[in-house]
């Protein structure tokens, strides 16, 4: 039969429209954050649509081949004379459907890149061609099924129990299940999933598959048959949950995938390459302010490196006093990254500060770097009441009071400043 044959002939015919619309609905409701955002990073446009969408795809495979086997065993086409393999007769009436199940992982994530202008990349591709693999799975495993029950009634329950097992594993602990099932999660900027992620979820699924595709063998006694097939099922169900049994929340990834612009010498600075046209300007306003703070005797030293934690913070283990990692994308945008140097290097020793001492601080090392405009932008974003009024009052006058003494007097007020902790270290 070809793949046009069956297309007409079977249930994807009619199910797929009620699919496509659903899987259009989940995606215009599921966009939570602007594609600008995701600045043309690939693997998070790719990833960011799918993830209300991987239970869909899995159910959608699982019901429409259990409705195709159900088919065939009413039309008894296994009592015929077998002129051709089972395999081939299931693959070809199985087609039509895993096509439909993927076109719900293809079709979101496709539109997502034309919209944002973005091409797709290799590591892009890791999740959607993983789940493309478990909706086969899936597919195997709702096709047995229906060899067996009913399809009238094994249909509706396959789809329901598929698409909650996996959908609600977002919600539920401990983290494994959710690890195992194939309902891969949003993927941060620079990063990209470890291979071992992905492929967890296809050794339970796919092993479980396996199984099933052996006992149809025709070879070999059915005892022996039974035997391979357990064996091979119940190794890929506890391979997958070893493996995944102790990860945390979020699975193995990897970070620090965006090609980088750096930029100028003490301190030198990195952001992602979309913004190397911010990059000289932000580099040259962040040294002039550090000097500014050093010949002001609020640090001691520079850092030798500035770049962005958004990018490779995963990998890299904080910060160090030759090197700063920082949130540097938007600051560097926007003309704020001299602001943001200044507040992180006007570093408190204590992890409760009062807000006043706080304030006092910022104020001061903006008027010394000339950022005083962008803590004035700072506050007001912040909003106005008469509690944030009148803390503006009190620390404009400190502030006004301490520029008015020596350098060095300021030099010893802004030390003490940022040593002094009025509230208990946490």
């Amino acid at each position: 039969m070809k793949f046009t044959t069956s297309l007409r002939s079977g249930s994807v015919r009619w199910s797929a429209p009620a699919v496509l619309l659903l899987t259009l609905l989940y995606y215009a409701v599921g966009e939570q954050a602007p594609l600008s955002s995701y600045y043309h990073y690939a693997p998070t446009i790719v990833a960011e649509p799918l993830t209300t969408l991987y239970a869909l795809a899995y159910a959608v495979a699982a019901a429409l081949s259990c409705w195709e086997s159900g088919r065939l065993r009413g039309a008894r086409v296994w009592a015929l004379a077998p002129a051709r393999s089972r395999y081939r007769i299931a693959a070809n009436s199985l087609a039509p459907v895993i096509v439909l199940s993927w076109s719900v992982l293809l079709l979101p994530p496709a539109i997502s890149l034309v919209r944002s202008e973005t091409m797709p990349s290799l590591d892009s591709l890791r999740l959607p061609l993983a789940a493309m693999v478990l909706c086969v799975a899936h597919a195997i495993i709702g096709f047995a099924v229906g060899c067996w029950v009913p399809r009238t009634i094994a249909t509706p329950i396959l789809a329901v129990i598929d698409w909650v097992t996996v959908a609600f594993t977002r919600a539920v602990l401990p983290y494994w299940p959710r690890h195992v099932s194939g309902q891969f999660g949003s993927v941060g900027f620079g990063e990209v999933p470890d291979l071992i992620t992905a492929a967890v979820p296809v050794l339970l699924a796919g092993g479980i598959a396996t199984g099933l595709m052996i006992l149809w063998l025709p070879y070999g006694g059915r005892v022996l048959r039974v035997v391979c097939a357990a064996v091979v099922a119940v190794s890929g169900v506890l391979g997958a949950y070893r493996t995944a049994v102790d990860w945390p929340h979020t699975p193995p990834l990897t970070a620090g995938h965006v090609v980088m612009a750096c930029a100028g010498s003490a301190p030198r600075m990195c952001v992602p390459e979309f913004d190397a046209r911010y990059l000289s300007k932000a580099q040259h306003d962040t040294a002039k302010a550090l000097r500014a703070l050093r010949v002001a005797g609020a640090i001691s030293t520079e850092p030798r490196l500035i770049t962005d934690s958004y990018v490779d913070g995963r990998r890299q283990k904080g910060s160090t006093d030759a090197v700063w990692r920082m949130m540097l994308i938007s600051p560097v945008r926007n003309g704020n990254a001299a602001y943001q140097v200044m507040v992180r290097a006007l570093h408190f020793r204590c992890e409760q500060v009062s807000a006043r001492a706080a304030h006092s601080a910022w104020l001061w090392g903006a008027v010394k770097t000339g950022q005083e405009k962008a803590y004035r932008q700072r506050r007001k974003q912040e909003g106005r009441d008469p509690v944030t009024v009148e803390l503006e009052r009190q620390v404009r006058a400190d502030v006004n009071r301490v520029l008015t003494e020596p350098r060095t007097e300021q030099a010893k007020w802004i030390r003490r400043t940022l040593d002094t902790c009025e509230a208990k270290k946490s």
